[in-house]
């Protein structure tokens, strides 16, 4: 979560250091986007005109900051700073089962130019990630030349968050402790952050559609079955990293369909695109893919309709605890099944509402996905912007 307080910076850090409102400090304030004078900063951090000159004046040689002349009522017009998003760029890279996105964004999360191509996931790290380096190169060729700040990976499994390394990802085989960001980092010679993908589709959800929202989760129904969550406007990511793995959790009164986890009437087994896709083929219908599915959808067939609805249901009786657990007021869910039209949407409020508590649903929303297809990577631009403009990190740049 951002800061938007200068004070509550010094407050946390007077202890431990005499430059608790250093540049990176300040960084933080500007990073809403908001032009400021020099005399505005003042007034709103309680700092001395030449503490904040001296801050100013190291920001800007960084690029970070940009300058202007302001309007003027008479005599020399105030030169306004603001924030200049434009200074780095960051490569941001969604992998899936089946696909690879990656994009150059700015230190905003706009996306300058993207790619997106078919991959299989189980080709191993080395091919996979070879061609993540490809293609992450030939992209940054194309964007005016711009220093690069770091990279961020969203892999569709779990990932132990403090060595960025996936942990027996089980639609992942051969990636069990890669290590994604040593060989990510060799590449490209910047920090490079790896997390789960729906940990990333949150924080992209929560950046670009509801900054203001402190209870969110984002559910991903694609090969897979994932939930992200914001809970007090800051990720949950648990002790380990693997808070949210809601695909592995057992649907009550669910089919004992075997999952690939190993156990059986996991949500996943029940839910997930592929499990409609295969419940289908059983019934006789000659599908491949969820778009097909929808298409039976759209055309009018009642089974196609009756097997989504039930992948709702199943959704829904899980996402019933979390709701009574965790009390969000917006759910998220993206994902081949999940357009506005689709029939799951019915089946997940009919659980929602029957089997969780009136005033953990009183403000609740359960909505699709608006960022088309961008939240995993405007969250891994989000991560990357978070981690090197840290006020230690910018400190450390201000100073080098």
């Amino acid at each position: 979560m951002l800061l938007t307080h200068l004070e509550e910076i010094v407050t946390q850090h007077a202890a431990t250091t005499p430059r608790a409102a250093g540049a990176g400090a300040l960084l933080q304030l500007l990073r809403d986007g908001a032009g400021r004078t020099r005399a505005d900063l003042v007034a709103e951090t309680g700092l001395g005109r030449s503490a904040v000159t001296l801050r100013v004046d190291a920001l800007l040689r960084t690029g970070l900051l940009g300058a202007e002349a302001g309007s003027s009522t008479g005599g020399r017009p105030p030169t306004t700073v603001r924030f200049d998003p434009g200074a780095r760029t960051i490569l941001a890279v969604d992998l899936g089962a089946a696909h690879l996105a990656v994009a150059v964004t700015d230190l905003a999360g706009v996306v300058l130019t993207e790619r997106r191509e078919q991959i299989d996931i189980s080709a191993g790290p080395d091919q996979v990630l070879d061609l993540v380096r490809r293609s992450g190169t030939e992209l940054l060729s194309s964007v005016p030349c711009t220093p690069l700040a770091g990279v961020g990976v969203g892999l569709p499994g779990p990932v132990e968050h403090s060595t960025g390394r996936p942990r027996t990802p089980p639609i992942m085989p051969g990636w069990d402790g890669a290590d994604v960001p040593g060989i990510l980092g060799a590449a490209f010679d910047v920090p490079v952050l790896v997390d789960n993908d729906v940990d990333l589709m949150a924080l992209g959800e929560h950046t670009q559609i509801y900054p203001d929202t402190q209870h969110l989760m984002f559910v991903k129904v694609a090969t897979g079955v994932g939930a992200g969550i914001i809970a007090g406007g800051s990720l949950l990511r648990g002790a380990d990293g693997a808070a949210g793995d809601l695909g592995h959790v057992a649907v009550p009164g669910g089919a004992p369909v075997r999952c690939t986890c190993g156990n059986s009437g996991c949500l996943e087994a029940l839910a997930s695109a592929g499990a409609v896709v295969r419940a289908l083929q059983s019934a006789g219908r000659a599908v491949r893919s969820a778009d097909e599915v929808l298409a039976l959808v759209a055309d009018g067939d009642r089974e196609a309709e009756r097997r989504v609805h039930l992948a709702g249901q199943s959704l829904g009786a899980v996402l019933a605890s979390c709701v009574n657990l965790l009390n969000p007021s917006v759910i998220v869910v993206g994902g081949p099944l999940a357009t506005e039209a689709s029939p799951m949407f019915a089946g997940i409020e009919e659980m929602v509402r029957s089997r969780s508590l009136p005033l953990a649903t009183a403000q609740l929303r359960v909505v699709p996905s608006r960022t088309r297809g961008r939240s995993a990577l405007v969250g891994a631009s989000r991560a990357v912007a978070d981690h090197v403009l840290a006020p230690a990190a910018v400190d450390r740049l201000t100073e080098a």
